[in-house]
């Protein structure tokens, strides 16, 4: 397996192949009557590659990975990581979000990936792992201890390898290696210098570590499947082929599901195919619920208003959605613009994997909790799992004579759903993520905008900050500067919670404790979508040890 990155982590990189493997580009080369499979998993996103990648460890397993989109192969604007925001409609599902009442109305765009690899070939690399107080939560809510940070953190590192810059860059001081010269930090009382985001307390300034290798993305297509992975001859990969419905078994008493319905993006030819053990969904956050709700699994109201029938009365499939919102404010700065010119570090990158383009986001982070005499907390309950959970994230991009701070709120209280339109399981989910509809969530930015502006009130930055630009909700009367959040606040596309484990035996939640769908047999979900609350993270990470410990629940089951 794979490899992380630059400022730190990574999947063992291996070049991929599609030369001597089982990768079929589409439907029709996929002969189901002649091969049987053990596992059949849909979603080749971090979830699927990673627990495709396990289980054909094992060569008595035959496995079949279907995914919606196409390879990641060949994809420059894919493999550089400076061009992530350059990658183009082919390897998007293009959602677009309903509109948003705690957003003015706004429909936002949602771009999730269709492509090898899911969103690990898409985003913008951050490896954060959040706080050890988040996965403790886990724990708490599903009522097994086995998820927890301690028991979770081994699966961490099993799919992690420290590599270093590319380059040769010494990057020394930038991580402490038993977790795998900031004037400022020092001198500011409230965010202090973390040497590891990945400690488990991730408060503080951060050096960003990345799933960066050898100058490229790694995503899960190169660090799960990668190399000698496709060479399995019990593991097939199928390309550009839909998944419609998961079907129940008529031969069994209790609900077995282990059948699923797909169909080829290109032809639209249709067929079925029926594991003999699991299947296994990790269609993300918003695929999963979708093709449980297209299925008939979800509330039965709702279901039969889209003429849907009804096959397993499982209310919270789709609800209890989170996700972090973002929002910019600036600064004024003495400096003046250092363009990247992008035809000569395009090719430095082509020539040895070195230049500007070999990063996405920047060197460096802050993680912030917000202070515990916050007016705030009169009114509303701290929504954090614990006191090593940051309420904020915030980036800082300088532009020259501007600096960009991205204030990103990591434990809003605001939540949405996912739901179906119709029951054309072709249609496009309507994703509601309900923005800004709790009020903790808009007092919170005003906390995060100004904790911000605290950190470029340091002396160190005398002479080079010249003026706070705003939005300032300490200057803007509170209509205006709530106006100016709601306009333009954005996604950071970290949706999670719609399957979300919990209790065996209890009536809220999607699944047990061992990602087994509740009241089915045969069907397990790995993927975003079982996380209850989202991390104070960028959650590649939590997926990735999420799908390393579903790995070993699977094994173990057979």
């Amino acid at each position: 397996m794979g490899k992380l990155t630059s400022t730190l982590v990574g999947f063992i990189a291996l070049s991929a192949s599609l030369t001597h493997s089982k990768v079929l580009e589409n439907l029709e080369q996929l002969d189901s009557a002649k091969e049987s499979y053990d596992f059949v998993i849909v979603g080749g996103g971090i979830g699927g590659s990673t627990v495709a990648s396990r289980l054909s460890e094992n060569p008595r397993f035959n496995v079949l990975l279907i995914e919606a989109g196409p390879t990641n192969e060949g994809v420059i604007d894919i493999a550089v990581p400076a061009f992530f925001l350059n990658i183009n409609s082919t390897y998007s599902w293009g959602h677009v979000t309903t509109p948003q009442i705690g957003l003015n109305n706004r429909s936002l765009p949602y771009n999730q990936a269709r492509v090898l690899g899911g969103s690990s070939s898409h985003n913008g690399m951050v490896y954060t792992r959040g706080s050890s107080d988040d996965f403790d939560l886990w724990g708490r809510v599903s009522g097994d201890r086995s998820w927890s940070w301690k028991t979770l953190y081994p699966y961490f590192l099993r799919n992690e390898k420290l590599v270093p810059p590319p380059g040769g860059r010494d990057a020394s001081g930038q991580y402490d290696p038993q977790f795998h010269a900031i004037k400022n930090a020092e001198q500011s009382k409230e965010i202090k210098f973390n040497l590891d985001v990945n400690s488990g307390k991730p408060s503080g300034l951060i050096w960003v570590q990345a799933t960066i290798g050898n100058g490229e993305r790694s995503s899960a297509a190169v660090g799960a499947l990668g190399g000698k992975v496709k060479e399995r001859p019990n593991l097939t990969i199928l390309l550009n082929t839909h998944a419609t419905r998961v079907l129940p078994s008529k031969e069994s008493r209790q609900l077995d599901i282990r059948t699923v319905e797909i169909v080829s993006v290109s032809s639209g030819k249709k067929t079925t195919v029926t594991a003999k053990k699991e299947l296994i969904v990790s269609g993300g956050a918003f695929g999963t619920p979708h093709l449980l709700l297209n299925s008939g699994i979800g509330d039965k109201k709702e279901l039969e208003d889209v003429n849907v029938k009804s096959i397993l009365h499982l209310p919270d499939v789709g609800k209890g959605l989170s996700d972090h919102l973002s929002f910019q404010v600036s600064w004024s700065a003495d400096d003046v613009v250092r363009p990247v010119d992008t035809v000569a570090a395009l090719e430095e990158w082509q020539t040895n994997r070195t230049g500007p383009l070999t990063e996405a986001v920047g060197h460096q982070l802050m993680f912030s909790r917000i202070p515990p005499n916050a007016p705030l907390f009169k009114e509303h309950r701290d929504p954090a799992a614990g006191p090593n959970s940051p309420h904020i994230e915030i980036s800082l991009l300088s532009l020259g004579p501007r600096v960009l701070g991205f204030v990103a709120l990591l434990t809003p209280k605001s939540r949405g759903t996912v739901k179906i339109a119709s029951n054309n399981p072709l249609d496009k989910p309507l994703i509601d993520p309900g923005y800004l509809t709790h009020p903790f969530d808009l007092l919170a930015f005003k906390e995060g905008i100004r904790i911000a502006k605290r950190w470029y009130e340091g002396p160190v930055y005398e002479g080079y900050i010249t003026n706070f630009l705003g939005p300032d909700p300490d200057t803007l009367p509170e209509r205006e500067f709530d106006n100016a959040l709601r306009a333009g606040a954005g996604t950071w596309w970290h949706p999670v919670g719609t399957a979300s484990i919990s209790p065996k035996g209890a009536k809220h939640g999607v699944l047990d404790p061992e990602l087994k769908v509740k009241g089915v047999k045969g069907l397990r979900v790995v993927d975003a979508s079982a996380i209850p609350y989202v991390p104070t993270a960028h959650t590649q990470a939590s997926v990735y040890a999420l799908a390393e410990k579903a790995s070993d629940l699977i094994k173990a089951s057979w």
